[in-house]
């Protein structure tokens, strides 16, 4: 009882300041509100870097080519192909032949070559199909377009339209089946593929072909051909030249579509008179073009096209 003790334990003073572990969880805090902000600013479905502005409208020409006289024409087309400029042509894809394929500077070799191989499908399912060059089938092209281009394209054969942007027969080859039709599937070709970077973030690949066709005219059902003129059973050969110019960016490669930005068709022996916007007309064993130049051409409107008509050269008719 004598000994004093006191009755509580003494505590240490305070020390000033937050303590370690609250001074953790306000840093986490921070961080978690940064990344926040962070995120909603760069919103994580934006188009990626490399995907490029929106693709440029395609500019389309077609220039039909006029005979200067009789179409010839024989029964079998193989004499034809033998006795025409088209002799040596490849036959179907393997005259659409790639490129060795170099890289870049901001493209690889894979990506070179991926580009070349997107541009001869398309060439290949525009020009060779046979359900493409005599039916009414579209999807096997329309599927290969970068989206950008897609009411473009569906406006062109919804509202065919001579303007240098809605023809079909720009965006594809394809004949009138009511009065044409393949006389041999075996379609000769000849051309080139070339790709080159226009920029850090697109290819270019220019493609230049000729397609030499086989054909004759449609049968009715009692054997007759429907188109005056011509020769019962004899095919002529008809010619087109197709030089395109495709464009991509990384997304295009990833996804395997196409931009094709410039189509110049020069096709024949047709007649400078037929409209050639919807469907190609072609002339047949026999026949001869009708008189008449190109549709008239009205130097007052705005937003046409001029109306274009070429002459056939005699040498790029088979000699039978």
């Amino acid at each position: 009882m004598a000994d004093h003790a006191p009755a509580v334990r003494r505590r240490a003073p305070m020390r000033r300041g937050l303590s370690r572990q609250a001074f953790v969880l306000v840093l986490l805090i921070a961080v978690a509100f940064g990344t926040a902000i962070y995120m909603g600013v760069r919103h994580p479905y934006q188009s990626p870097a490399g995907s490029g502005p929106p693709a440029e409208p395609l500019r389309m020409t077609v220039i039909p080519l006029a005979p200067g006289g009789e179409v010839p024409g024989a029964s079998d087309t193989d004499h034809l192909y033998a006795s025409s400029p088209a002799a040596q042509f490849r036959i179907g894809a393997e005259g659409i032949p790639l490129p060795a394929a170099r890289r870049t500077a901001h493209f690889s070799d894979g990506q070179v070559t991926n580009a070349l191989s997107i541009a001869k499908d398309y060439i290949v399912r525009s020009a060779l199909y046979p359900e493409v060059l005599t039916g009414d089938q579209v999807r096997p092209v329309r599927v290969l377009l970068d989206p950008d281009q897609l009411d473009q394209f569906d406006q062109s054969f919804g509202h065919p339209a001579a303007d240098g942007r809605h023809a079909p027969t720009g965006w594809l080859v394809r004949f009138d089946s009511s009065q044409a039709e393949l006389a041999d599937r075996s379609i000769r070709v000849q051309g080139t593929l070339q790709a080159a970077e226009t920029d850090s973030s697109t290819l270019e690949v220019t493609a230049d072909h000729t397609f030499v066709y086989a054909l004759r005219a449609v049968a009715d059902g009692s054997g007759q051909r429907a188109d005056a003129g011509a020769k019962t059973a004899e095919a002529s050969l008809f010619t087109v030249r197709r030089e395109l110019q495709f464009r991509f960016d990384r997304e295009d490669l990833r996804l395997h579509q196409a931009q094709l930005v410039v189509s110049y068709v020069q096709a024949g022996p047709l007649s400078c008179a037929e409209d050639s916007t919807n469907r190609l007309h072609p002339l047949l064993a026999g026949q001869t073009a009708k008189e008449g130049g190109p549709a008239g051409t009205d130097p007052y409107a705005t937003g046409g096209a001029t109306a274009l008509c070429g002459s056939l050269a005699e040498g790029s008719q088979p000699k039978v």
